[in-house]
């Protein structure tokens, strides 16, 4: 029977903690850049299971907000945040991420990983403008997401197409032009690093895993009800590792956005 499970509800069900187009490496390197201190005010979109929140507030002891529109993955969050006996420093909300339930100017960092290349291109606007409005001046944005290495149009589409199929969610991955375009069209200042896919690449997955994680995943990938969903993204991101791969953006909130600039007009 064939598996209509998204790509990323599957792997986590299979165990795996970090799904990221770039693991661990890509989102190391945003907060690196990030000079996060105690009283840094920090919202993650798409919080998931609160992974990241846990360990902004063990590593920096900062407060954050979590985001989801998943009741299912906050609950997941919620139970992982009490687990780690974090619940006074770190919140969950239930919110979309195109209307963010927040102040102008509230936070001084956004983190959104994974997420944007999950929406088509006038919701990434919209998701992207909402960032730029509950940022402080000179606040940043940090987002990790898939990107193509190809330059040919008709290439790039069919690889979209397949991508989408594989991992039964629709997607708009875009290369690193037009990643930095879209931050610097809605009031940014945006740096990148981009490297290779490690999401199922099994090096990638034991640097950001463990090994006995990581052989536990497999373990469970193997099993029948799940094999059919587990090979056809394996061979699919391994057919296409020089084609896929992530881009970190590290982008600072700068004079008025588009948004801001039509509305004054």
């Amino acid at each position: 029977m064939q598996n209509h499970e998204a790509g990323h509800s599957f792997l986590a069900r299979l165990g795996k903690t970090k799904l990221r187009p770039g693991g661990i490496t890509a989102t190391n390197w945003l907060l690196e850049q990030s000079n996060i201190q105690k009283d840094t005010k920090v919202l993650e979109v798409a919080c998931n299971m609160g992974t990241t929140m846990i360990y902004l507030a063990k590593k920096y002891d900062c407060d954050v907000v979590g985001l989801d529109q998943s009741p299912t993955v906050l609950k997941r969050a919620k139970q992982n945040i009490l687990k780690n006996n974090l619940s006074q420093k770190l919140k969950t909300i239930q919110g979309n991420a195109l209307k963010l339930p927040f102040e102008d100017n509230t936070f001084d960092i956004v983190i959104n990983e994974a997420m944007l290349t999950m929406l088509g291109e006038n919701a990434k606007k919209k998701a992207v403008a909402e960032y730029y409005r509950v940022l402080k001046p000179n606040g940043v944005l940090l987002t990790h997401d898939v990107c193509l290495f190809l330059d040919d149009t008709g290439k790039k589409e069919k690889l979209i197409e397949e991508l989408s199929r594989t991992i039964n969610v629709h997607v708009g991955p875009m290369d690193a032009a037009g990643w930095k375009k879209l931050f610097e069209a809605n009031g940014f200042e945006n740096s990148q690093k981009v490297g290779k896919m490690t999401l199922m690449n099994p090096i990638g997955m034991i640097h950001d895993e463990g090994l006995l994680r990581t052989l536990k995943i497999v373990r469970n990938g193997f099993k029948k009800e799940n094999r059919s969903m587990f090979f056809k993204m394996f061979n699919f991101f391994k057919s296409n590792q020089q084609n896929l791969g992530y881009v970190a953006n590290y982008s600072v909130k700068k004079g008025v956005n588009v948004d801001e600039k039509i509305s004054r007009n």
